[in-house]
């Protein structure tokens, strides 16, 4: 069963035992890269321009204030991760009541979408500075590169790693050439790191830096992807995983922050040095380069600006799965939800173009990161929350001193965004005095109701510690067998969903074959990380399924049936077929799912892509029938 204390069992299969010196830190190596090509999509390029070319080197110390709360807010969800063997999405559901959850994934989904917003925006300008190709035009091709994204995974998540090293290698050359050709003033880049006042504007700029920094569907997606190593479950075991990851994030967002630095240096150097105090559009900044320094950096500016983009991807569309999967409970075939977000992220940039024109995206651009940074108090209270929980996570619970910093970056993140909605909501009724029945009795009452849940996600474990639900089992209890009678065949595969039909299947399959047949109860586990990560994966649900399993193995074999259990990992029908047509089975019995037309074009048919890739008999039961 699973226990407040998961992870004591955890079985992971990418091992980390038995290694010392750089083999033990490179074999931890890996998630923290993922994550951090969310930390230099094209958003950051937009705040990062308009913060060099208006205030020079002046906000420097906002990027590297921003990339020491990421790297405190990553190493938590590490924590989380390690620790409790759940991501921030799973932990969130087990603490807060049904609705509350939804509100969270919508207000996550939104983030994920002001993500990809910026990626598509940035793609589409990049195309336009490198080839000339018109936005609306590049804004329409973005669509394609979803479908190179589940090219990318069907080929395997190596070669998709891969694809973004050389992307992110090829964004961090185009700089530090450009650092070269622009030449800053080392001195002047020293003083940045003083912090300063910030008026009205210099506040929406920081704040879009944070948001375009300290990413909340990263803390979601970290938290998933550090249970793929398989570890010491010992005290000593968990520690050494716990700073091994420390390591690997803070070198994976240090080099984001040198990206992050390098765009807002090229810009106050070349821009801000020589009068151009608003250079705040993407497109101005390429043309402001070629006239200034000739036609090598704004090509190199518009090809990192793409390599972002393409990057960046990825990020979003295997948070959105987590976040989905987590919150809700909710699994739809990943083409589809990849097509929805973007779709959800193409059309504002389309409304864009049309209505205020192709100078009206570098705006867009940072009200998206505005958007991303409004949304992380509903990301950071509840991690904050989790980690502290001593119950819970025993002696690796934040420490106090870690605690105080963290909720010190809450309450200045929670603290400037309210005082940016109350300012931008007091700046539409004055501007607009047409629109003030619209900001005052929908726009404000809005914002209201956010505060009100956001205080609610804040004071709900407070009030009830201790009180979450028990550990969520992602497809339910094993049920008993018992009363059953066999048949014949020698070798009957049953595949397994943990649902009310896995008897009526075992039951039809041992009447095939009796005593004397060998039985194997196959089960996939379809969560994130399984359909990246492969038999790599050992994550919170991976845990529960191989513990049910197993039960059905133990009550078969208390009535004399030779069975045994195996776990597939990702699509459903390619995993079964994989392991049916590596073992001697000879006959398989299937659940059918009763789904619809409608309901198989989202989520996905197995049976039918199960039958045409095995070479036996497969008896499909339907739900109820005896």
């Amino acid at each position: 069963m699973i226990t407040s204390e998961s992870l004591g069992d955890v079985h992971n299969s990418v091992s980390t035992e038995n290694k010392t010196g750089w083999k033990k830190v490179l074999s931890f190596l890996g998630p923290a890269y993922l994550v951090s090509v969310g930390y230099m999509d094209p958003g950051n390029w937009a705040t990062d321009l308009a913060a060099g070319s208006q205030f020079g080197y002046k906000l420097i110390w906002v990027l590297l204030l921003s990339n020491l709360i990421a790297l405190l807010l990553q190493n938590l969800a590490v924590r989380l991760g390690i620790v409790r063997g759940l991501d921030l999405a799973q932990a969130s559901k087990h603490t807060y009541p049904r609705f509350v959850n939804f509100c969270l994934y919508i207000l996550a989904q939104i983030a994920i979408i002001a993500c990809d917003l910026a990626e598509v925006i940035g793609m589409a300008i990049g195309l336009n500075l490198l080839f000339g190709l018109p936005l609306i035009w590049g804004v329409s091709i973005t669509m394609l590169d979803t479908l190179l994204l589940l090219f990318l995974l069907n080929k395997g998540m190596r070669k998709l790693e891969g694809f973004i090293i050389t992307l992110i290698f090829i964004v961090g050359v185009s700089f530090l050439v450009e650092m070269f050709i622009v030449k800053p003033d080392v001195v002047e880049i020293a003083k940045g790191f003083i912090p300063a006042n910030l008026n009205n504007q210099a506040l929406y700029i920081a704040i879009g830096i944070i948001g375009a920094t300290v990413m909340p569907h990263n803390l979601y997606l970290h938290s998933s992807l550090v249970q793929t190593r398989k570890i010491d479950r010992s005290e000593s075991g968990i520690r050494s995983a716990i700073k091994f990851n420390f390591w690997d994030t803070t070198i994976a967002l240090n080099l984001a922050f040198f990206v992050n630095a390098a765009i807002l240096i090229l810009a106050a150097s070349a821009f801000f040095g020589r009068g151009y105090h608003e250079v705040a559009e993407i497109q101005d900044a390429h043309k402001l380069l070629d006239h200034i320094f000739g036609k090598i950096a704004p090509a190199l500016f518009a090809l990192a600006l793409i390599a972002a983009g393409q990057s960046s991807t990825v990020t979003g569309t295997l948070a959105g799965q987590i976040i989905m999967e987590g919150h809700l409970n909710l699994r739809i075939a990943p083409w589809l939800r990849r097509l929805l977000t973007r779709i959800f992220a193409i059309v504002p940039a389309f409304f864009t173009i049309m209505h205020a024109g192709e100078q009206g995206l570098g705006k867009l651009l940072i009200l998206s990161q505005v958007v991303l940074s409004l949304q992380l108090g509903f990301a950071i209270i509840p991690l904050i929350h989790f980690t502290s929980d001593r119950k819970r996570m025993g002696k690796f619970a934040s420490s106090v001193w870690l605690q105080v910093l963290a909720w010190i970056f809450a309450v200045l993140i929670v603290g400037l965004n309210a005082r940016l909605v109350i300012q931008e909501i007091n700046s539409w009724a004055a501007d607009n005095p047409s629109s003030g029945n619209l900001v005052h009795y929908v726009i404000t009452p809005i914002a209201v109701a956010i505060g009100a849940l956001l205080l609610y996600v804040f004071l709900r474990p407070l009030l009830f510690k201790h009180a979450d639900k028990p550990a969520y089992i992602p497809h339910g209890i094993a049920a008993a067998l018992d009363n059953l009678e066999a048949v014949h065949y020698d070798h009957i595969a049953v595949t397994i969903d943990f649902s009310k039909n896995d008897q009526d299947c075992i039951r039809h399959a041992l009447m095939q074959g009796g005593k004397d047949a060998k039985y194997t109860l196959i089960h996939v586990v379809e969560t994130a990380a399984a359909r990246y990560y492969g038999d790599t994966v050992m994550d919170n649900e991976t845990q529960s399924d191989v513990n049910n399993l197993d039960k059905y193995v133990v009550a078969l074999k208390a009535l004399h049936y030779n069975a045994e259990a195996v776990i597939g990992y990702g699509g459903p029908a390619t995993a079964i077929a994989q392991i049916v047509n590596k073992s001697s089975i000879d006959f398989m019995v299937m659940g059918s799912h009763g789904h619809k037309v409608l309901k198989d074009l989202i989520f996905g048919t197995t049976v039918n892509s199960v039958r045409h890739k095995v070479n036996i008999p497969v008896l499909v039961v339907k739900p109820g029938k005896k």
